[in-house]
């Protein structure tokens, strides 16, 4: 008991450390910041990044015009596993000073850096910048509506086509012409940006001479005003070919507030399919609803009252339905240690996901908080393995187990193992692409330290605590020899059932399934997290109602095996949600290299197998809770 106070007091105080520490932290998107006139606005480079490859790269992984000292930026947990890497770069506003033709700098392509601008061209990649915690954007109008604008985050490295001849040739955007929204306060003159928009242009520049830092151009020109409009004469990316990298800068006052300026950039046009969505859930929810009133008001208060109405030893023998299993419902199933790991791990993922979902509703989530979505998931998983050892060793004490020790052992590592394993080979295959979305060896060693520092004793102490409590009793005993069960109909075939269980609860998620698909693999903001929180609770009734209405069905046919298969049945919405995904794969994403292919498919499998153990769980617990309940309102003699 002296070694468990100790710890909790240690973990108590980290806490507070933790606490008091984060309270020291600058939130991105959380503090404006004025800039008077004049005053240095420092643009910063994040990473490239293509839907064709997946695979993000730093900016300066390509011969772009560097400043003379790359400084990287503080990342946190989150914007290291994004891939994202923010450095400092060449381009420096003046606060409310536009300018015109500005060079950056002369580049001379040798064959080394054409081909890596080719191959980046080719692949499609996209250039992101950040100015004041606001991403890059290239407003595009819609081509179905002119009048509404829609912003692409980044701009494409260049183009490939063909301009002269029948030949297709690659050319760079080596002009960015920056447009830099900013509200400005009447009083104080002060200024808050609220916009960042770029246009590229692909330039040949020319010139007169030999090229010097005073070197005019008279492709544009700032003395006349000139400006570069379009890419009539585009810059060709081939060996020995001279690259000028150019930007003008237009500063242009908005009516937009500084805490309304992320609204634009999370434009939600098609609000009407998620209603859609909401709706198309809500039916599913109602009929299933419908299906287990009826069960609970007619068919059960039926049998109950017929049950609790026999009297004599002859009744009493000739019993029919679910209640002639009651004296083998509660017998411990095959593999009862790993049914409580899988359990207990449920548990854990949906205290995870549940805070989550709460946090980015209340808006602490937001995308101006670059990675604190991941982070935020990462620490609450982490800090869930409390409930994780709490509710594994509660069942496996129920389950008449012994041994809570080994029980919380295999909990805190059977999941998180089998994940960190599949992360780690892919993140070997990141690694050996040179992709900046490769995690550092640093990065990984505080992953483990998490796990294993945080996340292991946590699960022990949960353990500890729900093996001491008192088992809750059985409503019926259970016999000594098992009862045989009778054949079954084909549609209670436990593969049939199963299956059919998880088509209900995938059909309740799949349409915002498409959205996060999205916004996950074509880099495309996702911040309806009203939407998903609702489209979350209509899963977890979908997920409870499909499971006690078939584990209803189960016992009525005699089958009392029915632990497993609660678990399995609404777990194989995984099983869909990964199909579904395969069809994502080849009808909305162009990804043609092998590698990207196995990337894709292989955090799809991570993602299925959370899915698996989150809505394994919630059916598991929805039918633990219906069979109590229904055997302890009959009177067994």
């Amino acid at each position: 008991m002296a070694k468990f106070r100790i710890l909790i007091f240690t973990y108590t105080a980290f806490f507070f450390f933790l606490n008091s520490h984060i309270h020291g932290f600058y939130l991105p998107g959380v503090a404006p910041l004025d800039f008077q006139m004049g005053d240095a606005l420092m643009v910063k480079v994040n990473k490239l990044t293509s839907t064709k490859t997946q695979l993000p790269y730093s900016y300066y992984s390509l011969p772009y015009c560097s400043p003379e000292h790359i400084v990287d930026s503080a990342e946190n947990l989150g914007e290291v596993l994004r891939g994202d890497r923010i450095e400092n770069s060449p381009f420096v506003f003046k606060m409310r000073e536009s300018q015109v033709c500005a060079a950056v700098c002369r580049l001379k392509l040798d064959k080394k850096s054409a081909k890596a601008f080719k191959e980046k061209i080719a692949d499609e990649y996209r250039v992101y910048m950040i100015l004041d915690n606001l991403p890059l954007v290239v407003p595009v109008k819609r081509p179905d509506q002119d009048d509404v604008v829609v912003y692409q985050h980044g701009f494409h490295v260049g183009l490939k086509g063909i301009f002269v001849g029948k030949e297709e040739k690659y050319f760079i955007n080596n002009h960015l012409t920056f447009t830099v929204r900013y509200h400005r306060d009447i009083q104080t003159d002060s200024s808050r940006i609220v916009g960042f928009e770029v246009k590229p242009f692909s330039v040949k520049h020319e010139y007169d001479g030999q090229w010097t830092e005073k070197t005019r151009l008279k492709t544009c020109d700032p003395h006349t005003k000139r400006a570069v409009t379009n890419s009539e004469s585009p810059q060709e990316v081939e060996e020995g070919n001279e690259i000028i990298f150019t930007y003008d800068v237009d500063f242009q006052e908005s009516e937009v507030k500084w805490a309304s300026r992320w609204d634009t950039y999370l434009l939600m046009a098609d609000d009407q399919i998620h209603w859609f969505s909401i709706v198309n859930s809500m039916m599913i929810v109602l009929f299933l609803s419908g299906m287990v009133a009826m069960i609970m008001l007619r068919t059960l208060y039926r049998d109950i009252s017929n049950y609790n109405q026999l009297e004599t030893h002859e009744e009493a023998l000739e019993e029919t339905g679910w209640k002639l299993v009651h004296g083998d419902v509660f017998r411990p199933p095959t593999n009862p240690d790993l049914l409580c790991v899988y359990a207990g791990t449920g548990v854990q993922c949906f205290g995870m996901i549940l805070v989550t979902m709460i946090f980015a509703c209340l808006g602490f989530l937001s995308p101006s908080n670059r990675g604190g979505l991941m982070t935020a998931m990462l620490l609450l998983w982490v800090f869930m393995g409390l409930l994780a050892g709490y509710a594994s060793s509660r069942l496996y004490k129920m389950l008449r187990g012994t041994e809570w020790k080994k029980i919380s052992l295999k909990t805190a590592f059977m999941f998180p193992a089998t994940v960190f394993v599949a992360f780690f080979v892919l993140n070997a295959i990141v690694w050996e692409q040179k992709s900046s979305g490769a995690v550092p060896f640093g990065t990984m060693f505080a992953l483990v330290v998490l796990w294993f520092g945080i996340s292991v004793p946590l699960v022990f102490i949960g353990g500890y605590i729900g093996f001491r409590k008192p088992a809750p009793e059985d409503p019926v005993k259970t016999n000594k020899i098992p009862r045989q069960i009778p054949t079954q109909a084909w549609y209670m075939n436990p593969i049939f059932s199963i299956l059919i269980g998880g088509i209900l609860p995938f059909g309740a998620v799949f349409i915002e399934l498409f959205f996060i698909l999205t916004s996950i693999w074509l880099h495309q903001f996702y911040y309806i997290f009203g939407f998903l929180f609702i489209v979350f609770i209509i899963l977890i009734i979908t997920c409870a109602e499909i499971t006690v209405v078939l584990c209803y069905f189960q016992l009525c046919s005699e089958d009392y095996q029915w632990w497993w298969r609660s678990y399995l049945t609404s777990g194989s919405s995984a099983v869909y949600v990964f199909l579904y995904a395969t069809f994502y794969f080849y009808t909305k994403l162009e990804i043609t290299k092998l590698v990207s292919g196995i990337l894709y498919f292989g955090y799809m499998l991570i993602v299925s197998y959370v899915f698996f153990v989150f809505t394994g769980a919630i059916g598991f617990y929805a039918c633990f809770w219906f069979t109590r309940l229904i055997y302890s309102s009959v009177k067994i003699d």
